[in-house]
């Protein structure tokens, strides 16, 4: 075979494996731990993807929640410094702070304490992919607290038993490391009608009770959040406007306050929010948390 004619075959042969890593597409994306404190999973991708400005609030601005919160916030503290916790479930009332609690501790730990603490979200329809993360996460130094935002389970959904299994009941169990949390506006993550439905049908209704509320056990503490106080309410209202210096005399806040309120349907915290977001817009100024 002659000089030319292998240098032909020679750029053929590249010009073939450029043609298949192309079609290849880029590797797959290695996760950097260091980029963030906050992260959310990528099943997909097998991925941890940072995020640069995380959506939380001060944990001053929480108001209403005081008993919760210090248990949370204490709960939370044991864990980073390296001392057993357990894993909660924030359960109740709709909009009263519960995942705003959870990222508003853990910024204020990682702030006061200089803990580098990792909070890692983990969407409701990926929890069956809960090994997966957790195979990655425990080979880390860090420690994570993983979240999983108004978790609940339907008829026929098996991912309870995913989540169960990586909170205690595995092998391995929960790695050392990492400490669930999760919100719920259920205290046994499961529609009532589900668990009536398993009491009526089944052979020994005990038993698939049992089944059932098992998940919500895994979790060492409940937190109860219930609708709050027109009080409480009100101090929302009063702590958003001095935290963002709203211009208006008291009487009349809280006075559009309840009028905001009344057309809601309840009062919240993500009522007291989203009042305090329509005053700044009127007064044309910026929420800068």
């Amino acid at each position: 075979m002659g000089k030319k004619t292998t240098l032909e075959l020679l750029k053929e042969v590249r010009r073939l494996a450029d043609t298949l890593e192309r079609m290849a597409g880029p590797g797959p994306r290695q996760s950097n731990l260091d980029a963030s404190d906050c992260f959310v999973w990528k099943p997909e991708e097998n991925y941890l993807e940072a995020v640069k400005v995380p959506n939380r609030i001060s944990l001053s601005l929480i108001q209403g929640v005081d008993h919760v919160r210090d248990i949370l916030h204490d709960n939370t503290l044991r864990f980073a410094e390296g001392f057993p916790a357990n894993n909660a479930l924030l359960w109740g009332a709709r909009g009263m702070g519960k995942s705003s609690l959870v990222k508003a501790i853990h910024a204020d730990i990682n702030t006061a304490s200089g803990k580098q603490l990792k909070l890692v979200e983990i969407y409701r329809e990926d929890i069956g992919t809960l090994s997966a993360l957790l195979d990655i996460l425990k080979r880390s130094e860090y420690r994570f607290l993983l979240f999983s935002d108004d978790l609940s389970f339907d008829h026929d959904d098996a991912a309870y038993k995913s989540l169960k299994a990586a909170l205690d009941g595995g092998v391995e169990g929960r790695p050392d490391n990492v400490l669930l949390y999760a919100t719920s506006n259920r205290r046994h993550l499961m529609p009532r009608d589900m668990i009536e439905n398993e009491r009526s049908t089944a052979i020994n209704p005990s038993e698939a009770i049992e089944e059932k509320v098992s998940l919500s056990d895994r979790f060492g503490l409940w937190l109860g959040f219930h609708k709050c106080s027109q009080e409480d309410y009100l101090a929302m209202i009063d702590g958003y406007a001095a935290h963002f210096s709203l211009v208006g005399d008291r009487e009349t806040l809280h006075r559009e306050a309840l009028t905001w309120a009344t057309t809601r349907g309840g009062r919240s915290g993500r009522v007291a929010w989203q009042f305090i977001q329509d005053m700044a817009g009127r007064q044309r100024k910026h929420l800068r948390l």
